[in-house]
């Protein structure tokens, strides 16, 4: 190991407990004891005084918007997934079930749905859940008015990407109430993943009476009306959220919990010690215990569809230079970022597509096209003199690496910025800014080179490819390219599964080539969960269902 290595997990193992970090897991108690594997001791007293089932968790931060539209973030979707439900939902092997959406009718061309919604499917206010609540929230998701950086995953329905591009009209788009309790959804293309794309939670419906009455409806605890498993109890904004049992839901004989309750703690030290104190019934591990904790009994570990990386920003010097931006990928080494830095069991990103998406030949995606990202400082040299001669540089401007404010991000910021200076001899400055802050300005591409994340949004390849599309919400390096638009086109409406595959691992490779954007290390899911604490679902795309939660 390097010795920078071990001097910057020494300085991270002295910051100890009073780090600060973003954290999207966790739980309550009585101040149990804490054994020595982390895991807490079952006593009397994991109910609350009332005797009720309550789950405590943390949900990191605020959430940026409990509109489903416009809440398109982790810490937005994880409580609008209790709160409320989609036509379909994802079951215990995260395939899509029926929800809302008792059953449904596909053609025979495979372009149009027929669903039938529950009669008993009900608003947590009473209000019979209607095929108008999803016509009315998908075309406010479409509306350019909306601004819904979510709106991109329905363009798979006829006359959407018009509509939101401002080109065609609201009645063009194909989502149409037949009746009160059947959808009628006419797609441009067959697409075999419509039915697990429909889990997002941009598709959620919305209660159109509520809305047109109130279109804030779901910015505070008394005015929020929910479908799901759970509803509003109350809402401290930055502090903490409590759900309870939504009384009124279809299915609300499966649902065990009495409450949930969310802390908001960003921070990835602090989660660990309620957790030990018993206020929290499930967290992440800190990357300086991870050695101690992870081969724990009560430790989850599973798959997470996504992707850490940075962007570069295309439109700033240097990195309009394909050249310098491969010589900066060529120069990291993943393998230690993920085993000295990150821990927990993360898996070094060699590609941009997560593992876990299998094909039609029955390999996996990431082995289809294997390593398109490697470790090699001498290339990476060879690649840094080549690019800037071209660009007539004897010096590389001043580069800036900016990353969200959280432990882990800072600590691979860190080691990025002195593989750098290490292979390169470039030096990085490091700038952090909190996550509104952040993100408005990498998305107003006033970042030069920035740390991202991707949870999928649905179980395809194409998800994350098309995010760099041209003027894509979550493009942000300012690449534009024609014949990466028609590889992603094609990698979404190509009927022969085989071409489609084939469309979809070009375009992938195309995307290492230009080094827009340089993958790091791929999620997994690694939790501590109580003694008693059982029924959570932990899906690969991001989402944790607490509908078959238990705790005893």
């Amino acid at each position: 190991m390097k010795k920078w290595i071990l001097l910057l997990l020494a300085v991270v193992l002295a910051l100890g407990l009073g780090a600060c970090a973003t954290s999207t897991d966790s739980g309550e108690g009585d101040n149990p004891k804490q054994t020595e594997d982390g895991k807490k001791d079952k006593k009397e007293g994991d109910k609350d005084d009332k005797g009720e089932k309550v789950l405590r968790l943390n949900n990191g931060t605020e959430p940026k918007s409990l509109d489903p539209s416009i809440g398109f973030d982790s810490v937005s979707w994880t409580p609008l997934n209790n709160l409320m439900e989609g036509l379909t939902r994802l079951d215990e092997n995260s395939q899509p079930q029926a929800a809302t959406a008792e059953k449904w009718d596909i053609s025979e061309d495979g372009k149009t749905y027929t669903f039938y919604i529950r009669e008993d499917a009900k608003w947590s206010n009473g209000d019979p859940v209607v095929a108008e609540d999803f016509v009315y929230a998908w075309k406010y998701m479409l509306d350019p008015d909306t601004a819904s950086p979510a709106a991109f995953l329905a363009y798979f329905i006829e006359g959407a990407e018009e509509y939101n591009s401002g080109d065609g009209s609201v009645d063009d788009v194909k989502v149409s109430a037949k009746d009160e309790k059947t959808l009628e959804v006419v797609l441009t293309a067959p697409t075999g993943f419509f039915l697990d794309l429909l889990t997002n939670p941009a598709f959620f419906p919305i209660n159109h009476k509520v809305a047109e009455d109130n279109p804030k409806w779901h910015a505070e605890a008394d005015t929020f009306v929910s479908n799901g498993p759970f509803a509003f109890e109350s809402w401290k904004h930055e502090e903490e959220m409590v759900f309870v049992k939504n009384e009124h839901y279809w299915d609300k004989d499966v649902v065990k919990l009495d409450k949930v309750h969310w802390a908001m703690v960003n921070d990835e030290n602090t989660p660990y010690q309620m957790f030990v104190s018993g206020e929290l019934d499930v967290t992440g591990i800190p990357a300086e215990l991870s050695d101690e904790l992870i081969d724990g009994d009560n430790v989850y570990i599973g798959d997470q569809g996504g992707l850490e990386f940075y962007r570069f920003n295309i439109t700033k010097e240097p990195f309009q230079n394909k050249k310098i931006r491969q010589a900066f990928s060529y120069a990291v080494n993943r393998d230690e970022i993920a085993e000295f830095v990150v821990k927990n069991g993360v898996k070094p990103a060699y590609g941009f597509v997560s593992p876990g998406f299998i094909g039609p030949d029955g390999k996996d995606f990431r082995e289809g096209n294997g390593d398109l990202v490697t470790f090699d400082p001498d290339k990476a040299k060879e690649l840094l003199e080549e690019g800037m001669k071209e660009e007539g540089y004897d010096k590389l401007p001043e580069i800036t690496l900016s990353y969200n404010t959280s432990d882990t991000n800072k600590a691979v910021a860190e080691t990025v910025q002195n593989m750098l200076s290490e292979h390169l001899d470039v030096e990085v400055k490091l700038e952090n800014q909190e996550w509104n802050v952040f993100s408005e300005a990498q998305m107003n591409l006033e970042l030069q080179f920035s740390r991202s994340s991707f949870i999928n949004d649905y179980s395809d390849p194409v998800n994350f490819l098309e995010s760099f599309v041209t003027d894509s919400y979550m493009n942000r390096t300012g690449f534009s390219s024609k014949e990466y638009d028609e590889l992603i086109k094609k990698g979404k409406t190509e009927v022969d599964e085989e071409k489609r595959w084939e469309y979809l691992q070009e375009a992938e490779r195309m995307l290492a080539d230009e080094m827009i954007a340089m993958p790091i290390r791929y999620y997994n899911i690694v939790a501590l969960e109580a003694d008693g604490v059982t029924g959570l679902l932990r899906h690969p795309v991001g989402y944790l269902d607490l509908k078959y939660a238990d705790k005893n």
